[in-house]
């Protein structure tokens, strides 16, 4: 099955790297609970010429919510949260100004109507959690909670991350480490880096293209990822590195995006170690919605944290697959990691090059993600 498929990967990996199409990267892929490709290419520090290797680590932006929504999914699976019970019953100070029925299914399908960011937040107020909860708990809901749905590109990550610290007394930061990365072997998953580490990870870098439309954004767009805290420059900093930012600061491998989701591509299980009932597993990549979302205009096709594979047509995340059971995160820049249960199939990208695609033109995670799934379907075929 996974004959020759490393070295297929690792050739585009490096023919993308040679086109300068990208900088530095990684890619995991695991099938049927085992790890079949560990690749990467090029540099992960242009200042000092430090190649990447299997152990650097990258700012992976929004990959990071599909690890907050499965630290969500831990506790439901236990019984201490229920996706319809109100945010505020957890977290008392959330329901101020319109937002008492705001639910926990709301927040994690983004309907909970505050994606914006507080008015005047600097990098400096991102990096200070107990002030970022508060600014978010104090915010009046843009839409009546529940009936639209709009990507919380930020506020996602703290709303979900303070249930996980009222609800089980731990900070989400170590909660994710002690529920989710421990059991798994994951070691390399991070929201705030400790010292040690910092020589390993991969600064990013934004072509001038990408960098022109964040700064450009408008309107709604503008106040759910402001311009000044949305950039490489920003999470590149010492501080943002080393501070618990959820909703897109978390710093991992590719090894560790793979190996998360290979337990959710077996049901909730992987090498022995049960996170997540099967039954879990199902109720969170069922579809919630595929309305028009509010930020990211069009139908995106969403289950309970997750975006879903399916019809492109109709919603459906093409790098995740045609798969309407496949589901995962995307981050800013191009990072993913996904499952694919059916096909038992997990993968995980990280890279340092934040461009803009253009039109016409396929990111390099979705011909990853085309290459291997090709190789998959060959296989099956042949049997």
């Amino acid at each position: 099955m996974t004959n020759g498929l490393n070295e297929r990967v690792q050739h585009l990996l490096d023919e993308r790297v040679a086109s300068g199409e990208e900088i530095g990267l990684q890619v995991a892929v695991y099938i049927g609970g085992e790890q079949v490709v560990d690749a990467w290419a090029g540099v992960a520090d242009e200042a000092t010429g430090r190649k990447v290797d299997g152990d650097t680590l990258f700012t992976s932006w929004s990959t990071t919510k599909g690890f907050v929504a499965t630290c969500i999914h831990i506790l439901a699976d236990r019984g201490l949260l229920d996706y319809d019970t109100p945010v505020a019953t957890y977290w008392p100070e959330f329901g101020a100004n319109g937002k008492e029925s705001v639910t926990v299914r709301h927040a994690l399908t983004h309907s909970a109507g505050i994606p914006q960011m507080p008015d005047g937040v600097t990098p400096e107020m991102m990096t200070d959690w107990d002030a970022m909860c508060a600014a978010i708990a104090a915010h009046e809901p843009l839409w009546e909670p529940g009936t639209k749905t709009g990507y919380h590109a930020w506020t996602f990550g703290w709303i979900l991350g303070e249930i996980v610290q009222r609800v089980s007394g731990r900070s989400l930061a170590q909660f994710a480490q002690d529920e989710l990365c421990r059991p798994l072997g994951i070691t390399d998953f991070y929201l705030g880096i400790p010292d040690a580490v910092e020589p390993r990870v991969a600064p990013l870098r934004q072509d001038p293209q990408h960098l022109e439309n964040t700064l450009s954004a408008s309107g709604l767009n503008r106040r759910v990822a402001p311009p000044h805290v949305t950039t490489a420059e920003v999470v590149n900093r010492p501080d943002f590195r080393r501070a618990s930012i959820p909703g897109g600061g978390g710093i991992m491998t590719a090894r560790a995006i793979a190996r998360h989701y290979a337990m959710l591509a077996g049901f909730g299980a992987l090498d022995g170690a049960r996170i997540l009932s099967p039954e879990r597993v199902e109720l969170i990549r069922a579809l919630q919605t595929d309305a028009n979302d509010k930020v990211l205009g069009g139908p995106i096709r969403k289950g309970l944290g997750y975006f879903l594979g399916g019809d492109v047509d109709k919603g459906g995340h093409a790098t995740i697959g045609r798969s309407d059971g496949a589901f995962g995160h995307a981050g800013n820049g191009g990072s993913i990691g996904f499952a694919d249960p059916e096909r038992k199939l997990a993968l995980g990208l990280t890279k340092n090059y934040m461009r803009a695609v253009p039109a016409g033109q396929q990111s390099t995670a979705y011909l990853v993600a085309e290459l291997v799934r090709g190789h998959l379907d060959d296989h099956t075929q042949s049997v």
